[in-house]
């Protein structure tokens, strides 16, 4: 068998995809196969951390369009972001994987502040780290949150799991003849404007020489096959 070509990389995952084909809230059936596909990540040995977004509850970005104060919308979604880290949690503890909750906002009562030693330490114990709440701070988005947990964790990677199986140079659901990049830098990102992460988290990525690989988390097994270097995806690098 092939094997993972990273030993610690960092998971980023809207909250859409654990909706399922539901239309908002958590479908418990996908958060359960996103747990899986975790576990047969990490007892390949690889050390894993995840960040989560809150889009199948609550976008701070929408909440701010319908006249909402955005800090206040901001807010309300990072508490989006900790009911999925936590419902993410609840799964993979169900399958016996040791997962800590670390949020960027204190909530004592029900999880971990976000501490980077301690986060690195749970990571060397072999424990799915998940961090909640993005930045903590309003106007950031969870990929921003996603590329600085991965630069703070030294990680050899971050993955993007989306519903599409890369980066598009248009959208695939609505442009059949849309074909998919293999490799790109993170200044094509930038400068073709192309919608893979927003541009502080590519120009994070960038600066601490983390490469970006975005594929399809939809089916079961993807997360492991592009940590192989198997399958398809889009890989994202300086060069």
């Amino acid at each position: 068998m092939s094997k993972s070509q990273y030993k610690r990389v960092l998971l980023k995952m809207s909250g859409e995809v654990l909706m399922g084909e539901n239309q908002f809230g958590l479908d418990p059936k996908t958060v359960n196969r996103v747990a899986e596909d975790i576990k047969q990540v990490v007892d390949g040995g690889t050390e894993v951390c995840v960040v989560v977004g809150a889009g199948n509850i609550f976008r701070g970005v929408s909440g701010a369009a319908a006249g909402m104060d955005r800090t206040t919308a901001d807010y309300m979604g990072m508490l989006g972001i900790v009911i999925n880290a936590l419902a993410l949690q609840n799964a993979l503890e169900n399958i016996d994987v040791q997962t800590r909750v670390m949020s960027a906002i204190p909530m004592s009562a029900i999880c971990e502040p976000y501490i980077r030693r301690k986060a690195m330490r749970h990571m060397q114990k072999g424990r799915v780290v998940i961090f909640a709440a993005g930045t903590g701070n309003p106007y950031f988005t969870t990929d921003t949150a996603a590329a600085l947990r991965a630069s703070e964790m030294n990680c050899d990677a971050m993955l993007k799991g989306t519903k599409v199986d890369g980066v598009y140079n248009a959208d695939p659901a609505k442009d059949p003849t849309a074909t998919r990049y293999d490799r790109l830098t993170y200044m094509d990102v930038l400068t073709r404007d192309l919608k893979v992460m927003d541009a502080t988290a590519i120009s994070l990525a960038r600066e601490n020489d983390i490469p970006i690989l975005v594929f399809s988390i939809k089916d079961a097994g993807n997360f492991d096959r592009a940590l192989k270097g198997e399958g398809p995806y889009t890989l994202v690098t300086n060069g």
